[in-house]
C-alpha cells in the first residue's frame, strides 16, 4: 500500500505545529536556566571548612578561684612558701574586681587549732598586700574526723573566660572526604587566648572612653595652625635609628 502524497498545505500545518511546541518549551528551559543562576549563592559546598570559633567558643562565666594551704597540727605560723602564695593570691584578687575573699578554716579536724592560729597570719598578709579587712570573710567548713594536713582555703568568685575541654576526637581523623577541619582543630589556640585575657568583661563589651585632654588638644591645634610639629618631643632614651658609623 502506497502512502498518499502530502500536499504543501499539510506540510505547512505540520511545520507550524512543530514551531508552536518548540516555542512553548523554550521559555521553560530559559526560566530553569535563570533560576539555577539565581540560586548559585545558596549552594552548600562541602570543601568550605567549619569555623573553629563556633566549635570551641570562649565563654565568660562565673567561677571560683581558690588555693589550698595545707596545715599540720603542729604549725602556728605560715611557712615562707605559703606566705608567697598568699601574697600572689592577694594580687590576683585585687586585679579580679571581686568584692570579698573567703578564708575557710577546717572545723572538727585534728589540726583545727593550728588552722585557727595560722589564719591570723593569713589575714595579716592579705591586709599588708592591699586587701581591706572588711573584704575578708573568715568562715569554717566541715572537716570532722580528718587526720591529715587539712588545708586552709582562700577563695573568691569572679568572671573567667574559658572554653570546653580539648582533646576530643568524635570523628575519624583520617576521614577527609569532605575536606573539613578535624574537630579538635583550633581548641588549643582558643584556650591560650582565653588564658591571656586579663579582664573577661572586655569580651562582653567595650570599655568607656576617657574624657579628652582639652589642654593638649589646644596645644596641638595651635602648633598645626603655626606650621609647627604636632608630635611630642622624643625623650633622651628614645632611639631614632640614625647611628653614625
Amino acid at each position: 500500500m502506497t502512502t498518499p502524497p502530502v500536499s504543501s498545505a499539510g506540510r505547512s500545518n505540520r511545520r507550524r505545529r512543530h514551531l508552536e511546541r518548540f516555542g512553548a518549551i523554550l521559555p521553560l528551559a530559559l526560566l530553569s536556566a535563570f533560576a539555577g543562576c539565581a540560586n548559585v549563592h545558596n549552594v552548600e559546598v562541602g570543601a568550605i571548612p567549619d569555623d573553629y570559633r563556633t566549635r570551641h567558643p570562649i565563654v565568660v562565666s562565673q567561677a571560683e578561684t581558690a588555693i589550698d594551704l595545707p596545715i599540720t597540727a603542729s604549725e602556728a605560723r605560715l611557712t615562707l612558701s605559703a606566705r608567697s602564695r598568699v601574697e600572689e593570691f592577694a594580687a590576683r584578687f585585687k586585679g579580679s574586681g571581686a568584692d570579698t575573699m573567703r578564708v575557710m578554716l577546717p572545723y572538727g579536724s585534728v589540726n583545727q587549732g593550728a588552722a585557727q592560729a595560722v589564719s591570723n597570719d593569713v589575714v595579716a598578709i592579705l591586709h599588708r598586700n592591699g586587701v581591706e579587712r572588711s573584704r575578708i570573710i573568715v568562715v569554717p567548713y566541715q572537716a570532722i574526723g580528718d587526720q591529715g594536713a587539712t588545708p586552709i582555703r582562700l577563695a573568691f568568685d569572679t568572671l573567667v573566660a574559658k572554653t570546653g575541654p580539648c582533646g576530643r576526637w568524635p570523628d575519624d581523623l583520617g576521614d577527609t572526604s569532605e575536606n573539613k577541619e578535624y574537630y579538635n582543630f583550633g581548641c588549643a589556640s582558643q584556650q591560650n587566648l582565653a588564658a591571656q585575657i586579663a579582664d573577661p568583661r572586655d569580651l562582653l563589651g567595650p570599655r568607656g572612653m576617657d574624657t579628652i585632654d582639652a589642654g593638649r588638644r589646644n596645644t596641638v591645634l595651635d602648633n598645626y595652625r603655626n606650621g609647627k610639629k604636632t608630635v611630642s618631643e622624643p625623650t633622651e632614651t628614645e632611639s631614632d635609628y640614625t647611628w653614625s658609623r
